[in-house]
């Protein structure tokens, strides 16, 4: 049991105009995106996040700073498999997803998500599991400013 690790990750960013809204690398139709540096996929980074946390790695502020140019506007999908392809002494065996969102409805994208992480993690979709929730209106979630989401993933060492 030694050779199993938890890892953590959650991540939050304010809605504006003008930017697609891309979870778990899936562009949902809404009038509003994320805002952030990279393409601010709250799902892919909290899931990375988690990736790093388990296998003691800094995190993603650390290896993809908002500061440097390099990652203006990246692809979050793309850091995903760079975060994986650190992973190389562990085997991704799940991954658990939570989106906080008051809007827009995302269960028609749900099973869109899960195939999209499976491929970039290296396991089956059945093996990653994207739930939604509101907050009932409270908070910044709550009153649609902002979309968050939180990760759980268990690594082996191999």
């Amino acid at each position: 049991m030694t050779n199993l690790r938890i890892g953590h990750g959650y991540d939050v960013h304010r809605l504006t105009e003008g930017r697609a809204l891309i979870l778990g690398g899936v562009t949902i139709p809404y009038e509003k995106g994320l805002l952030g540096h990279s393409d601010a996929d709250v799902l892919v980074h909290a899931v990375m996040d988690a990736l790093l946390s388990a296998a003691g790695l800094p995190d993603i502020g650390v290896l993809y700073p908002d500061t440097d140019p390099k990652y203006e506007g990246a692809d979050s999908m793309e850091l995903l498999r760079d975060v994986v392809g650190r992973l190389k002494n562990y085997e991704i065996i799940n991954a658990s997803v939570c989106i906080i969102a008051e809007k827009p409805k995302l269960s028609p994208f749900v099973q869109q998500m899960r195939d999209s992480l499976g491929k970039a993690l290296g396991i089956a979709p059945e093996l990653v599991n994207v739930s939604a929730t509101t907050t009932e209106k409270m908070g910044v979630t709550g009153e649609g400013k902002a979309i968050a989401a939180a990760a759980d993933v268990l690594i082996r060492a191999k």
